[in-house]
């Protein structure tokens, strides 16, 4: 019943993820602004929810998840408000910070504290806890698109600030009461580490904050800007929003999928599993623009690489302490998150330089080259261990 009303609590507060890739067509004509000026929008909201990541994370672990969220509620509600009432392209730009951080208790932390209510198949529960964030990024973008086509995009903002307020509280709530008051949890009785990579926490911390790094800047070149490129195709955004739908769609399977198979090869072989699909997807967008192919491409990514970021929480509760692991997780999280707010931007920025998205693809499969190759090093660690041992 807690998971359940975590996924629920999941996708609403995911609104504030992907939002600004809807509007970001709409709010750059209103404000004669260029692609790359405009992608900062999702730039600030993304760095927002990385280091809410962080704070929230540590709030989490040391007053529990319920007061974390809390928190998160009341600054998103306000952010949308604040968006709504934009004058200037870079007052809406500043204010997605304030949009992020308040999504950001919904998704690092939340999986963190999920890990703590099952042992035997955490890897599942994760993977089910993260798939909130899909399963809202699926809904979101095509119910915003037909709300900012029907009643402006400024009306639907203060909507979704009211909506989210009110529908987040009432789950919180239910949260709350199943968990007993939302009591801080204790650690006391906490299962040790499994993997021992023979790093420190902070060493591990850093390598897999670097590969998240990479593994996102290649990620949010076709989540950022599929709507941008479907209109700049002639498609429309229309079309747009619908393949993002649909990749965020199929990256609710992968999601639940990967945290089944780490609980059976473990959450560092299951990364290297989805860098490796991911690299191979995004090829596709490289040789393939046709209507059709991009919905197939878009489904293909989606089902490859949702998994990617709840391996890594999978892999801090395989290797770190249990009571560090909100904080940890929410650290590796504002990595990835500085991947995907570098990513969007560069590739807007790729594209106001070179009239194509064909450069910005080719910079997204180098830096997923590298989270493969700082993977690839764990992986072969982990294994050395295993010998030595």
């Amino acid at each position: 019943m807690r998971l359940a009303v975590a996924v629920l609590i999941g996708a609403l507060g995911s609104v504030g993820m992907w939002s600004v890739v809807v509007a970001l067509p709409t709010v750059q004509v209103e404000f004669a602004a260029s692609r790359g000026t405009a992608s900062l929008a999702y730039t600030l909201a993304m760095l927002g929810f990385g280091s809410g990541a962080v704070l929230t994370g540590k709030i989490a672990d040391r007053y529990g998840i319920v007061t974390a969220i809390g928190l998160g509620i009341g600054i998103l509600g306000l952010g949308y408000i604040g968006a709504a009432t934009s004058s200037s392209i870079w007052q809406f730009i500043l204010v997605h910070f304030a949009i992020g951080l308040g999504s950001s208790a919904t998704f690092g932390p939340l999986m963190a504290e999920a890990s703590h209510w099952f042992d035997r198949h955490r890897g599942l529960a994760v993977g089910i806890a993260a798939s909130g964030n899909y399963i809202g990024g699926s809904i979101w973008p095509p119910l915003l698109n037909w709300a900012m086509q029907s009643f402006g995009w400024r009306t639907t903002h203060i909507a979704v600030g009211i909506f989210t307020a009110i529908a987040m509280t009432l789950a919180l709530a239910m949260l709350r009461l199943l968990m007993g008051a939302g009591v801080r949890r204790s650690h006391v009785n906490a299962a040790q580490p499994r993997v021992d990579l023979r790093l420190s926490t902070n060493a591990l911390t850093a390598i897999l904050s670097i590969a998240g790094v990479g593994c996102c800047v290649a990620m949010s070149m076709p989540q950022v800007h599929i709507v941008a490129y479907c209109g700049d195709l002639g498609y429309g955004v229309t079309r747009g929003a619908e393949m993002l739908s649909l990749m965020l769609g199929f990256g609710i399977v992968s999601r639940i999928g990967s945290g089944f198979l780490a609980d059976r090869i473990g959450g560092i072989a299951t990364l290297l599993i989805g860098s490796l699909a991911q690299g191979f997807a995004l090829l596709f967008y490289l040789f393939f623009d046709s209507l059709t192919s991009l919905y197939l491409i878009s489904a293909m990514f989606g089902l490859f690489q949702g998994g990617i970021v709840p391996s890594y929480a999978i892999i801090v509760r395989e290797a770190m302490p249990a009571q560090e692991a909100a904080t940890r997780v929410g650290i590796v999280i504002f990595a990835t998150v500085i991947g995907m707010s570098f990513g969007g931007w560069v590739s807007g920025v790729i594209f106001d330089a070179t009239g194509s998205y064909a450069a910005a693809f080719l910079n997204g499969l180098g830096w997923n080259a590298l989270n493969i190759t700082i993977v690839t090093a764990l992986l072969l660690r982990a294994r050395q261990r295993l010998v030595l041992a």
